[in-house]
Parts: C-alpha cells; sequence; structure tokens
C-alpha cells in the first residue's frame, strides 16, 4: 500500500512538473531562492514592530526567528531519518520530469515548505484579529513549495508534510510565545 502511495506520489509530480514551460522557469527559480523573500521577512519584522510594545516586540521576533530554527531543524533530521532521494536524484523519475535545480541532501521533507509554513502560521496567529489581510501571508509557502516541485527537487508529499509540520510547530511556537509574555505580564502586575 505505501508503495502505491508512493508512485500516486511521483505521478503527481511527474503531472505538475510538466506543467512548466521555458517561458516561467525564470520566474520560478526566482521564486525558490530564499534571498528572494528578504523583503517579506523585512516586512514581517516592521509589523511586528508597529503592533507591539518594547518587551513585546522583542520576545515575538524572538518566537519569529525561533519557530523557523524549529521547523528547520525537525526538516533537517527528519530528511536525514527517512532518506528519501530527491526526485532530481532518481533515475527513473528525473528521465521524465524538468530539473532546473540541482540540490543535495534528502527529500523528504520540504524545509522551504516547513519553514515557510512555520513562519505564516506564526504571523498570521498573531495579527488575525488585527489585520484581516494578513491571511494573504499564506500564499508565500503556496508560491515557495510549488516552486520546489517546479524545479524538480521535491515530491508533493514532501510539501503536504512540511505544511503539516511547519504548521504544527508555528502554532506550538505562538502559544508558547504568548504564554512567556503572560507570564511576565503578571510577575510585573504583583
Amino acid at each position: 500500500m505505501l508503495e502505491q502511495f508512493l508512485h500516486y506520489d511521483e505521478q503527481l509530480l511527474i503531472y505538475l512538473n510538466n506543467l512548466g514551460s521555458l517561458r516561467y522557469d525564470a520566474f520560478w527559480l526566482l521564486i525558490t531562492r530564499i534571498w528572494f523573500w528578504i523583503p517579506l521577512y523585512l516586512f514581517i519584522i516592521i509589523l511586528f514592530f508597529k503592533a507591539l510594545s518594547y518587551p513585546k516586540f522583542y520576545v515575538a521576533i524572538f518566537g519569529y526567528l525561533l519557530s523557523f530554527g524549529i521547523s528547520f531543524g525537525f526538516a533537517q533530521w527528519i530528511k536525514v531519518a527517512v532518506g528519501r532521494l530527491r526526485p532530481s536524484h532518481y533515475t527513473k523519475i528525473s528521465e521524465q520530469i524538468r530539473v532546473l535545480h540541482d540540490a543535495t541532501h534528502f527529500s523528504f521533507v520540504s524545509g522551504h515548505s516547513a519553514t515557510s509554513m512555520a513562519i505564516v502560521v506564526y504571523v498570521v496567529c498573531w495579527f488575525k484579529h488585527k489585520n484581516k489581510w494578513i491571511f494573504l501571508l499564506f500564499l508565500w509557502p503556496l508560491l515557495f513549495a510549488y516552486s520546489r516541485i517546479y524545479v524538480g527537487v521535491h515530491y508533493p508529499l514532501d510539501i503536504l508534510v512540511g505544511y503539516f509540520l511547519g504548521a504544527i510547530v508555528g502554532v506550538a511556537v505562538f502559544y508558547g510565545i504568548k504564554y512567556l509574555i503572560s507570564q511576565n505580564e503578571s510577575s510585573t502586575t504583583q
């Protein structure tokens, strides 16, 4: 049954990857780069700066960085533990897809989807009652992760599990940070 499921995962990758064309390659190669998203990272920091007072701001930014670090660490640990080869390194698949980027290491789970989803979930948890447009941030992990399929370095299952991992980390870090802030506030009022 697992082999059949992985076969479907491979077939979905082949289908999605082959939707690409030379016309859009440069765009998706740009989207898949972490540095391309630096303005978004800075925008998020500015959101926190404008919304939170001095001590809360630093704690919230610590959580922002922590959500990235924990999701990245878990993703790397899972990659090594599972050891699934990237589609670009699996001859049977690489001959059927367009490989635009040669990534190293293993495939499962996608660190791009885990980290971007962790950050977005963390930020949305902070601002969901203050800004109705904050949910547009979910476009980032969608684009970022799809770019990994487009360039031929991740299977769809890698992306989905990365999303799930990132969402759990983002929520957990948010509630942990909120707890720390509430404990600090209650100790200063006594």
